[in-house]
């Protein structure tokens, strides 16, 4: 005797969930398209606003479209503002910073991680502590350390503070602790020192982290305002959020000035946006290589 079965009623349900799944999918992408450009809506009115002339940008300041066309703005931030001077100073601390940062953030990492001394997990304590304080609250310590060591309004007073964080060295010891003390132990085996291991075994092997605090420390370094603001006073030693902030003030005269100020801002913006476009897919990575190891 034959046994008859249903068979239509499995393809029937999947038939009407194909119409729900592409309904689905297609709401899913409309929201995102809609955050995206809600995102990329204030980056397109300041690249249109330094593109404008000085009456249009007051006259219709949030319009996307240029009318006319004008470059008059850039010109002028580059013969009528000393914003030449602002990217050298900025360059050579970011640069000084970064290298700084990464150096001394992964020895201090490092020496967390695998030293044994005593007090280790007191000083971690209080890594972890000045990471919970508000930068704001040390303004005021820091400038008078500053001008009590001598290093206040000069480009040392600009860098050194900046050359370690507790940001950086947290960073680092999480990833130190992910790697396997062999691979130590076999370099130390053949006689190499602690530097020399830290140095040519783990530091190679850190690379994900490195790229991070890297792409971290350029970014801080970069938009660091609230230090050069106390650190100096000399117009010279600007950096570009410090010249940035001054033309915002109105330094050059009355008026919006909305092409100047846009314009000057959009330069600034464009160092850190290519550095993370070309590491992106390591800082990504690196992101994702910690989380499966913590």
């Amino acid at each position: 005797m034959a046994v008859l079965t249903d068979r239509p009623a499995p393809v029937a349900r999947r038939a009407d969930r194909a119409p729900r799944a592409w309904v689905n999918r297609f709401l899913g992408y409309a929201v995102l398209i809609f955050f995206g450009l809600v995102y990329l809506y204030p980056f397109v009115i300041q690249l249109a606003n330094s593109l404008k002339t000085e009456p249009d940008a007051a006259a219709n300041p949030l319009s996307p479209f240029p009318d006319p066309l004008s470059l008059a703005g850039f010109e002028r931030i580059f013969a009528g503002t000393n914003f030449p001077l602002w990217l050298g100073n900025s360059l050579l601390v970011t640069v000084l910073v970064t290298l700084g940062r990464v150096f001394f953030d992964s020895l201090a990492g490092y020496a967390l991680a695998r030293l044994r001394f005593r007090g280790r997990a007191g000083l971690f304590a209080a890594v972890i502590a000045v990471m919970a304080v508000p930068g704001v609250v040390l303004l005021i310590p820091k400038f008078l350390v500053l001008k009590q060591i001598g290093l206040y309004d000069s480009y040392a007073g600009l860098i050194v503070p900046l050359l370690a964080d507790a940001a950086g060295v947290f960073i680092m010891k999480q990833f130190f602790e992910s790697i396997p003390v062999s691979v130590e132990e076999a370099a130390r085996i053949d006689g190499a020192s602690v530097f020399r291991t830290f140095w040519s075994v783990v530091l190679p092997m850190a690379r994900p982290a490195l790229i991070t605090l890297t792409i971290l420390s350029f970014q801080g370094s970069w938009n660091e305002f609230p230090h050069s603001l106390v650190s100096v006073q000399d117009p010279d030693l600007f950096t570009l959020p410090r010249g940035l902030a001054d033309l915002v003030s109105g330094s050059l005269g009355s008026g919006t000035q909305y092409p100047l100020k846009l314009g000057a801002a959009l330069l600034a913006t464009i160092p850190v946006a290519v550095l993370f476009v070309i590491f992106q897919r390591y800082f990504v990575r690196g992101a994702n290589e910690g989380a499966d190891k913590g």
